[in-house]
């Protein structure tokens, strides 16, 4: 065992390496790169990502990860994880055809230039040939990775939360729709009109500063990350030492920065409190995408949309929009940014309202994926489904199909993470107050009693865990919703 443990290390020095490039290219794509300069270097991504299936499926690592995973019972708990988690991880890619696995790299890269085009232009028939591609790739993936326990769209879905099928996911959807969705109805039943003073212009370079200034209330380590603008904000990583976040500024929507700037920081809270032991293994960062996005959303709502959050920052809020909030007190603030209506975009949708966007694109999704739905008929079957949840139709595909960008990824599976992440946010929100007032705790300044309260409960685990166990070390109880549903009516009730 000590042989293949040693290969193993080896191994995966050069894995992390090839995972830092993919990370460094992706993140210039996204930030810097011009667009004809991304559809020439998408070509150098097929390249790395042939080397990385390489590396993946070398027989002498395939061999060390098996031996390894035959002893696992012997090894330390973190190295046991990482070892069973490496071990389906070569399986599945060996069930790729690697020219295929190339390819796909290739296609992703070149999609996403096209994809803000087509969002720009409002133009879904220019993206479509690429979105064509990456379904039917996604299709095939289902068919090689299939298993007993696994087929059609659960391959997709068990890759972003382990654990979790349309079984689960159905359940969870099913109890939003018999308490909440008649609840969100009734709520949003009156039309709700945008206030003179949020639809004036706030200059970027002003809500750039203002953004600075919440990532410090938010202790966020700058010496380990920076934040630069991206058509859709998100945060990338590679360890605890080097998380990057992006964020878009809207000057006739203010507020679009602000929380973006909350969510995104949430999420690269919980790469830079990671246990640092954990840097250069395969077991550092989120557990998965709902926990990961559990720990964004419960920043930008649960605390970054409450009285006594703005109660410190409103004033500091004022003094960098002189001008344009003199005559707009708290109350008047904070009626505005919770605001549930129904809206489009899933993105600046309120809390209450949101998981019905995910709701939306979790049966979009599975209709495709099953072959029931054909790229071509996306747009218009978008609008009629987005009318029947939300009684409104979207004048635009941009403000429709075209209106996030994980589709020119392939990150089927991935949207209901994002329902899941705010439920579970609830859930740690509730036994967060049993230890301390959360809210009382605000009155400091800064998020660093709640940060800690974290690392300790979450964080610090990076992925040496599943995410239904790590949830279940914080809050002595597996998955439920309940307290999501009871967080939402209860607050929007008053």
């Amino acid at each position: 065992m000590e042989k293949a443990l040693e290969f193993y290390k080896q191994q995966r020095r050069k894995i992390i390496a090839f995972n830092y490039v993919g990370f460094l290219v992706g993140w210039d794509m996204e930030t810097d790169a011009a667009e004809q300069s991304i559809m020439a270097d998408s070509e150098q991504v097929a390249v790395i990502s042939e080397m990385t299936y390489q590396l993946m499926t070398d027989p002498e690592f395939e061999q060390a990860v098996a031996t390894l995973y035959s002893q696992r019972d012997s090894l330390d708990d973190v190295l046991r994880h990482e070892i069973e988690v490496a071990y389906k991880s070569v399986r599945d890619t060996k069930k790729i055809p690697p020219d295929e696995y190339a390819a796909y790299g290739e296609l992703t890269s070149k999609a996403y230039p096209v994809y803000v085009k087509a969002k720009n232009e409002n133009n879904f028939e220019l993206f479509r040939p690429y979105l064509e591609k990456i379904v039917d790739y996604c299709r095939k993936q289902t068919k090689w990775l299939q298993t007993d326990d696994l087929a059609g769209y659960d391959v997709l879905l068990d890759m972003y939360e382990p654990h979790y099928n349309q079984a689960k996911y159905d359940r969870f959807f099913n109890a939003l729709r018999e308490r909440l969705v008649p609840f969100v109805k009734k709520v949003t039943a009156t039309p709700v009109k945008t206030p003179d003073w949020a639809k004036q212009t706030f200059p970027a370079d002003k809500q750039k500063e203002f953004c600075e200034y919440l990532r410090g209330v938010m202790c966020f380590d700058k010496s380990r990350g920076i934040m630069k603008v991206s058509e859709h904000p998100f945060t990338n990583g590679f360890g605890t030492d080097d998380v990057r976040i992006t964020n878009h500024y809207y000057e006739n929507k203010f507020d679009s920065s602000i929380f973006s700037a909350i969510h995104e920081t949430g999420h690269a809270l919980y790469e830079q409190q990671c246990d640092k032991s954990l840097n250069g293994t395969l077991s550092g960062g989120g557990a998965s995408l709902g926990l990961h996005e559990s720990q964004s959303r419960f920043y930008e709502n649960v605390i970054g949309r409450s009285r006594a959050f703005w109660q410190v920052h409103y004033p500091v809020l004022k003094q960098t929009f002189p001008e344009q909030l003199s005559d707009v007190n708290l109350d008047d603030f904070l009626a505005y940014i919770n605001t549930a209506e129904r809206s489009f975009v899933r993105t600046e949708a309120d809390e209450l309202t949101y998981p019905l966007h995910v709701m939306l694109r979790y049966e979009i999704e599975q209709k495709v994926i099953s072959n029931e739905l054909q790229v071509k008929d996306l747009p218009q079957y978008w609008k009629t489904k987005f009318n029947e949840y939300f009684g409104i139709t979207p004048p635009t595909d941009t403000l429709g199909v075209l209106q996030d960008v994980h589709w020119a990824y392939g990150n089927f599976g991935y949207f209901p993470t994002y329902a899941l992440g705010s439920a579970i946010a609830s859930q740690l929100f509730y036994y967060m107050n049993k230890d301390f007032d959360v809210y009382a705790s605000l009155q400091s300044g800064n998020t660093a009693k709640i940060n800690e309260w974290l690392r300790e409960r979450v964080h610090k685990y990076g992925s040496s865990k599943y995410p239904d166990e790590i949830l279940l070390l914080a809050t002595g109880e597996a998955f439920n919703p309940d307290y999501y549903i009871d967080y939402l009516i209860n607050k929007y009730s008053r």
